[in-house]
């Protein structure tokens, strides 16, 4: 591999501008042997003798600019076709099986009573790039390492369960199963890769469009950084992300390119199906979309393989010295391909090869059922193998084979090529009997007319299936396969979170520095310590972790070649190859790539990583919510921190760094076990509980997100006889009324117990009302388990009925209930059904602001004088005080003067 200044330069290229000619003799022999190249022979072998000169400097290492485009051809020449070392005809026979199985499917599963619906058109156009793929190229799990990792594109499912089929890890029971998963259970097969519900089969879940290509690029980079810690040998994976052509506009599947060039992540292979549609129309019916991504991933340092062409078009071109034939290519836009696709042979000699006499000369020779045939690349598998070949060849740089095919491709003239073909999921009788000629499959016409269209198997012991097996073996194993070998973590022990639960003194801390420094201890643990994956979109400082970069330092694949601003300085910035902090930049996306793949390898490498994510809350499930549902689907594990939680910690910033909704968001998550703790004994037990659940000997498939504030206050220790049943199921009691003769009860949670218990004195010495106070460790999982709790009962009437945790642990509590948070009300109004009494909840609805804390507070009416008036109004309603005294209490604590509020502690940073 080329040293880090090789392969990372500073300067790319660029022009001697400001070079002075030491020698102006020689260039001008130079310019003058153009001129005459020019003059002599056209501009056309003008222009091939300059590509080529640039092509043998950047061999020499002579920096030249980058073009960012080049002719529409074929970047690997034939001349430089590697040997292809398959059975040609027998692959093409079991690609015709598998296309066939594949369309028959999907057509199956539209049988009456059913209509699930499918895509065919997809695979039909990528079947050939994953065939080769899967004869040639993509290693299994069986010899012990995580093999490749694969990113198939999710509608060009129904083509890998139909190969799946041909070598027996499904049979028909699960085809005829398609998107039937639970009224065909155990059978059912998921619409699109699902983890979560095959979890022996996928690995990766693509079909949200865009997260693909940024979910590949970052387990590419984390491969390489498992390999550099040693936790892994990942010097085999290769990464192949399979991509739509219209699935680049999303912003994800090219907002990370550069990242991966900057590493030299040559373990990344991206494959674009550039079958120039997308799910309406023409990707780009104007232009040409395969140029236009080739300059982006050009510009971004990527290598770039085009395969547009097959081998029919090989002898045009050959005879193509006056660059006539290129000109053409590269003159005619994709929407005129499309059309040359779905158009007759005679159609496409007037009308491509028709406006020039040395075109129509080329082709003279030819029938028009030749001319209907010359192909597209992406359906050759002599030249699909080259591309492939090359792609893992390559050293340096991540590269993109952007491949040429047709949506559609052998389903016959009402698919192929069409708009609306990604929506056809139906064969006619008539479309299944061209099918079945072109694929040349024994299957009779009585078979097609008689009910369901049967799928084919060529048998067991055929030469076909015997292949596949061989092919296979020879490469470690079936893809995709997800296995997961990791053993549990022995976990530490109770003496790892003394120092949080000891509280924090007379010193004031944010409930995020309580988390960092439990962080500490745990990294300093023999057992996982160096699991530990730091995760941030640079904000380690503004999260106070900033301590971390001398001892676990920043990963850099090519370590620090600079001298640091701050390297005299204690918490210098320190980056090393071996880095245990992943730092990536102001991208949010990125980072939820990076903990998603460090949150699965436990079972992609079988060595179990703990992300540790920490940004800004509101920056999170609003900003990357959808990578958070991919999370849960990969089965991934970790801990997410919201840090700056709520809507008034962080006022100075204003509405959009003020978060109020993140947990109602994450409840909307199945896998996500959210909390909202207020002290630092809570975190450690949190913490605690997590690390068992996600890394002990019953690992569950979950991950952990907990919301921690910037706002200091005093941590109290652990109480002796500290419910931690309570603080891990959602609710506990952190403080019994002493005073007053009236019971109220106040919930609160996060930031707002302070609140609260200033509440609890207020109402006591002023208003002769004695609350209890309780922290809501997790609105959520009391919502979550209450839930379960009345689905069993709806479900099991004969049974003695269940009781919610919440009505139980509430059950002896007197008096009316007000909740109270930083979060919409519609947090704390997720558990309000099963509170046993009156209850009422306040939260900061609305946007935010920027103001003091204690402005926003009283605007939102959450502190303390607004609970106490709210404790009050229940009470009135219940008749136990009488109503005068809310007006009394609203003059009193100035409730409707916002400028009245005392500002608190300052704002800010975490």
């Amino acid at each position: 591999m080329a040293s880090g200044s090789d392969r990372n330069p500073i300067i790319i290229g660029g022009l001697p501008s400001q070079v002075p000619d030491f020698d102006p003799e020689e260039t001008k022999e130079w310019l003058d042997s153009l001129d005459a190249a020019i003059d002599e022979r056209g501009r056309e072998r003008a222009r091939y003798l300059m590509l080529r000169l640039i092509e043998r400097a950047r061999e020499k290492r002579v920096a030249v600019p980058e073009m960012r485009s080049s002719d529409y051809v074929n970047t690997i020449p034939t001349r430089a076709e590697p040997f292809f070392p398959g059975n040609e005809e027998i692959e093409r026979r079991i690609l015709n099986a598998t296309r066939w199985n594949a369309a028959v499917m999907v057509s199956r599963a539209q049988r009456p009573g059913i209509g699930v619906g499918g895509h065919i058109a997809t695979f039909a156009s990528s079947a050939s790039l994953y065939d080769v793929g899967f004869n040639h190229f993509f290693r299994g799990k069986d010899e012990g390492d995580g093999g490749d990792q694969v990113f198939f594109q999710g509608h060009a499912s129904p083509g890998i369960y139909a190969r799946a089929y041909l070598l027996d890890r499904l049979s028909e029971r699960n085809l005829d199963a398609f998107r039937q998963e639970k009224s065909r259970a155990p059978y059912g097969l998921s619409s699109y890769p699902h983890p979560r519900l095959m979890p022996d089969f996928w690995e990766f879940p693509t079909v949200s469009m865009g997260l693909g290509p940024i979910g590949a690029i970052f387990q590419a980079r984390m491969n390489r950084y498992m390999h550099a810690r040693e936790i892994a040998d990942t010097s085999r994976s290769h990464v192949w992300a399979f991509l739509g052509d219209g699935e680049m506009d999303e912003p994800e599947s090219l907002g990370q390119l550069t990242i991966a060039a900057r590493e030299g992540l040559d373990n990344l292979t991206f494959v674009v199906n550039c079958n120039l549609q997308r799910l309406d129309g023409p990707v780009r019916g104007n232009g040409k979309v395969i140029q236009e991504l080739e300059s982006v991933f050009r510009g971004a340092g990527w290598n770039v393989i085009k395969l547009i062409w097959d081998r029919t078009w090989d002898p045009l071109l050959a005879q193509d010295r006056d660059g006539i034939l290129v000109n053409k290519m590269n003159r005619t836009p994709d929407g005129q391909f499309q059309t040359y696709a779905t158009e007759s042979g005679g159609y496409i000699r007037n009308h491509f090869f028709g406006d020039d006499q040395r075109l129509r000369a080329m082709v003279e020779h030819m029938t028009d059922d030749q001319i209907l045939h010359l192909g597209r690349g992406g359906h050759d598998h002599r030249k699909i193998y080259a591309a492939f070949k090359a792609a893992v060849e390559h050293r340096d740089q991540p590269t993109v084979i952007l491949a040429k095919t047709v949506k559609g491709w052998t389903l016959g003239p009402n698919f192929e090529g069409r708009n609306a073909t990604h929506q056809m999921k139906k064969l006619t009788v008539a479309d299944l009997k061209g099918f079945r000629d072109r694929l040349h499959l024994p299957i009779s016409d009585q078979e097609l007319e008689s009910g369901l269209p049967p799928y084919y198997h060529p048998g067991r012991d055929s030469e076909e299936i015997q292949y596949m097996h061989d092919r296979r073996r020879g490469l470690g194993g079936y893809v995709p396969t997800r296995v997961v070998r990791a053993r549990p973590l022995a976990l530490p022990d109770d003496k790892t979170y003394a120092t949080v639960k000891k509280g924090s003194g007379q010193q004031s801390i944010a409930t995020t520095m309580a988390f960092v420094r439990l962080l500490k201890d745990l990294m300093r643990d023999k057992e996982i310590g160096r699991r530990f994956v730091l995760i941030a979109p640079d904000e380690y400082r503004t999260f106070g972790m900033d301590s971390f970069f001398p001892s676990a330092k920043i990963y850099n694949p090519l370590g620090q070649q600079y001298e640091s601003v701050d390297r005299d300085l204690l918490l210098a910035y320190k980056e090393s190859p071996t880095g245990q902090m992943l730092h990536d930049g102001i991208s949010e996306a990125g980072c939820t790539a990076s903990l998603i793949a460090a949150g699965s390898a436990y079972a992609t490498h079988g060595e179990p990583l703990i992300p540790v994510y920490v940004f800004y809350s509101m920056f999170g499930f609003q900003r990357t919510g959808d990578q958070f549902w991919q999370m849960a689907d990969q089965l991934a594990r970790g801990f997410v921190l919201g840090a700056t939680a709520g809507r008034t910690t962080l006022t100075g910033e204003g509405l959009q760094h003020a978060d109020g909704h993140s947990q109602l968001l994450a409840s909307t998550n199945p896998g996500c076990v959210a909390y909202d703790p207020a002290y630092g004994y809570e975190i450690a037990h949190i913490v605690q509980d997590g690390l068992r659940r996600m890394y002990g000997p019953d690992s569950e498939d979950v991950f952990y997100y907990l919301t921690v504030y910037n706002e200091p206050i005093q941590h109290p220790a652990e109480p002796a006889d500290v419910d931690v049943d309570g603080i891990l199921k959602g609710i506990h009691r952190i403080a019994s009324g002493s005073a007053g003769t009236v019971p109220a009860q106040i919930i609160a949670s996060g930031v707002a117990v302070p609140w609260a218990l200033e509440a609890q004195r207020m109402l006591a010495e002023e208003w002769n009302v004695r609350a209890d106070v309780w922290s809501a460790t997790s609105f959520n999982e009391l919502r979550r388990e209450a839930v379960e709790v009345e689905r069993h009962n709806l479900l099991h009437p004969e049974e003695e009925q269940r009781v919610p945790y919440v009505t139980r642990k509430l059950s002896t509590a007197e008096g009316p209930f007000v909740a109270v948070s930083d979060w919409m009300r519609s947090v704390p109004d997720q558990i309000s059904r099963w509170v046993p009494g009156t209850y009422q909840s306040l939260g900061a609805d609305g946007f935010g602001f920027a103001d003091t804390r204690g402005a926003a507070r009283r605007f939102f009416h959450i502190d303390a004088p607004s609970i106490v008036v709210a404790v009050l109004t229940e009470l009135a309603r219940e008749g136990r005080v009488d109503r005068s005294v809310l007006k009394q209490a609203v003059d009193r604590y100035q409730l409707l003067d916002v400028a009245a509020a005392d500002p608190g502690t300052a704002g800010g940073d975490a």
